[in-house]
């Protein structure tokens, strides 16, 4: 498995890369009910008031696939269904959350019934039509001259159902539905996984029940999502039968984030994305933005909130965050000076609380991405509470590759077999593994 693995890998991380490249349409202003069907596009908007428990589902039909099994022509790996269901906004007020359920094709020959896996997806971007439900179905988007984005989560997904695990894949709140996309979010894309999986649970004719076993899965902004979820679930889904967590190449803190990638070009749009979910989140951060923020801030804002991937733009232009604010100050100097901005931010920090369930964290200590500190700041908190955690912190990298600024997007790969190994010894009842005592 683990050979496929890695040959899938070596495929795939020349598409991976090229996600850098990606953007798409044009931006807009800054400033338990009956399942229902709809046709096209307006699958995505949602009713005026979501009604239901989180997790109810609203709508559901029927999805393709892009893409067959390496190997197997026309072989598909899984029946595809897309959702909406209603869920919880970053303030608990209920809003409707889309994604797609994968029934595989193959059998669980794992320990006990067929496990779900709520899995949190890798950053898309903020424009609707990165919505993963939306690029199962199409795989890579293109509008030239530069605007593309590419379905990299594929590659665990397809090797989960290669070993007959169901798939459930959230889009997060306001990614394909009409609110802003709140990137990197700690509670609206922690609510989005666990009611992803508590929708799935009830999806009418899968091999799933309500008392299925569930893991948490994602990396990058997923390892954040699935961190959050593994945090949350014990108080908001108790209902949920959740086996353990993988968190892979977590962003802990987004005020960390933006202070620790300053000045990297690629990743400027990101933090434009950042705040555009705070100021849609928390209104009382306007003004602030409004004043801090010079008109190349306010047009890189407005620029990225439609935008997949890590966009060409004006993000490029002006990497330097000092060069958006109108002091001359970075953004994160302006976060700390505003109690508003603080407090919002501060309320994004993973760790607060401590999880119910096993964890193995995946970080790279080169990450350039989501940097290695705060994730081992996060297993020391986690251990602290009581959590059984394993913290593997050497994914093993090519020596060419090792130090480069693609670290964070290759260390994806090598922790694909060692995760979903941990992941099947969870579901077979085996004693958690820890290196609590003594974490690297």
């Amino acid at each position: 498995m683990r050979s496929r693995i890695l040959r899938l890998a070596t495929a795939l991380t020349g598409t991976l890369l090229v996600v850098g490249g990606g953007a798409v349409a044009a931006p807009h202003a800054w400033t338990e009910p009956a399942a229902e069907t709809v046709a096209g596009d307006d699958f995505y908007i949602p009713p005026a008031a979501p009604a239901g428990a989180p997790g109810s589902i609203i709508r559901a039909e029927g999805s393709r696939l892009a893409i067959s099994v390496p190997g197997v022509p026309g072989q598909v790996p899984a029946t595809s269904t897309r959702i909406m269901y209603t869920s919880s906004d970053t303030h608990g007020a209920r809003t409707a959350v889309t994604g797609t359920y994968l029934e595989p094709s193959q059998p669980w020959t794992g320990p006990g019934e067929r496990p779900l896996i709520s899995y949190a997806v890798g950053t898309k971007g903020q424009g609707d039509q990165c919505a993963p439900s939306k690029l199962l179905a199409q795989f890579i988007q293109y509008q030239p001259p530069f605007d593309v984005i590419v379905e990299y989560d594929v590659l665990a997904i397809y090797t989960l159902l290669a070993r007959g695990m169901s798939v459930m894949v959230t889009d997060y709140h306001g990614l394909g539905t009409p609110d802003v996309h709140d990137y990197l979010n700690r509670k609206s894309q922690a609510y989005a996984v666990l009611d992803a999986a508590r929708a799935a649970l009830q999806l009418p004719g899968t091999s799933l029940n309500p008392g299925s076993p569930v893991i948490l899965y994602g990396y990058s902004q997923g390892g954040m999502a699935s961190a959050g979820a593994a945090e949350l679930q014990p108080g908001y889904a108790p209902d949920l039968n959740v086996r353990g967590a993988y968190v892979g190449g977590p962003v802990v803190d987004d005020e960390y984030f933006i202070a620790f990638n300053d000045g990297r070009a690629p990743l400027g749009p990101a933090f434009a994305w950042i705040l555009n979910g705070i100021a849609a989140n928390y209104p009382e951060t306007r003004p602030v933005l409004d004043a801090e923020l010079n008109d190349t801030g306010k047009a890189i804002m407005r620029e990225s909130m439609d935008k997949c991937a890590v966009p060409l733009g004006l993000a490029q232009q002006f990497p330097n965050t000092s060069q958006w604010t109108t002091s001359g100050q970075p953004l994160t100097a302006v976060i700390d000076q505003s109690p508003a901005l603080k407090a919002a931010f501060n309320d994004q920090r993973v760790g607060t609380m401590t999880p119910g369930v096993p964890v193995l964290i995946a970080s790279n200590q080169a990450d350039e991405g989501a940097p290695y500190v705060p994730v081992r700041e996060l297993a020391a908190g986690w251990c602290g509470g009581g959590a059984p955690v394993q913290l593997n912190a050497n994914a093993e990298l090519p020596s060419v590759i090792t130090g480069l600024r693609v670290t964070h997007v290759l260390a994806f790969f090598p922790s694909l077999g060692a995760s979903q190994d941990w992941m099947t010894e969870r579901l077979a009842g085996q004693p958690a593994p820890t290196n609590c005592g003594a974490l690297p």
